[in-house]
Parts: structure tokens; C-alpha cells; sequence
């Protein structure tokens, strides 16, 4: 026996509501054994393996078994199996990704003044 695609994210707490279950699915935020889900209503049996792109990143995650309710974390959780393969981490710690080279991300006050300068200086209308 299986169970609505929507339903089952919603009581296995992977979104807050049905609603946003069904939105994730017709944006085509979930494969279903590889395969895109193209509705809500789709059915989902035990061992079915799903592609969830949440959070810019991939989760995978194997159906056990059919939910009858919205319960706690530890009821959701026998709900599935979660088969993500771990994120490469630095020596640091973080996600290979969090690191950023040096030199690069906000400007500081300095760089933000010879911008407004630049601006200033390149403006249509400002030669009047």
C-alpha cells in the first residue's frame, strides 16, 4: 500500500505543511526513483529512493514505511532512511564550499567610497 507523495513528506517532517509539500513537488524539487514527480498525488511505496533538492543541496532519502499521522521527530524518522552521502569537509570543519579566498566578499569602507567616487564621476546627468 502507498501514500499520497505530498502526505508523506508532510508527516515524515521534511515541510511544515501540505501545501509547501505540494508546492516543492510541482516545482520538481523531488525525483521519485530518478525519475521526476510531476504531481502531489503521486504514490510512494516502501523502498522507493528520493532525490529532495532543499537548501542548495541534495538529500536522499529511502521510504520504510507509509505515515498515518504528523507526529513527533522521533515517530517521523522511522519513516524513512536517510542515504545522503556525507558532505567533504576541510581541516577546519566546514563544508568545502563555506571557504571563501581572501580578498573577496563585502567591500570595506575604503573600497566603498572609491565606488561612490566612480559614481559620482560616471553618472549620466551629473555634468550639469
Amino acid at each position: 500500500m502507498g501514500q499520497r507523495a505530498d502526505q508523506w513528506l508532510f508527516f515524515a517532517r521534511i515541510v511544515k505543511s501540505r501545501t509547501l509539500a505540494a508546492a516543492m513537488i510541482e516545482s520538481g524539487a523531488l525525483r521519485i526513483n530518478g525519475e521526476k514527480c510531476a504531481k502531489p498525488s503521486q504514490i510512494l511505496r516502501a523502498g522507493d529512493v528520493l532525490t529532495l533538492a532543499q537548501g542548495g543541496h541534495a538529500r536522499l532519502m529511502r521510504v520504510s514505511g507509509a505515515g498515518t499521522r504528523r507526529g513527533p521527530y522521533s515517530e517521523a524518522r522511522l519513516l524513512y532512511e536517510d542515504i545522503t552521502p556525507p558532505v567533504e569537509t576541510s581541516a577546519t570543519g566546514e563544508p568545502r564550499n563555506a571557504q571563501r579566498a581572501p580578498g573577496t566578499g563585502r567591500p570595506v569602507k575604503k573600497e566603498r567610497r572609491a565606488m561612490e567616487r566612480l559614481r559620482e564621476h560616471t553618472e549620466p546627468g551629473r555634468y550639469e
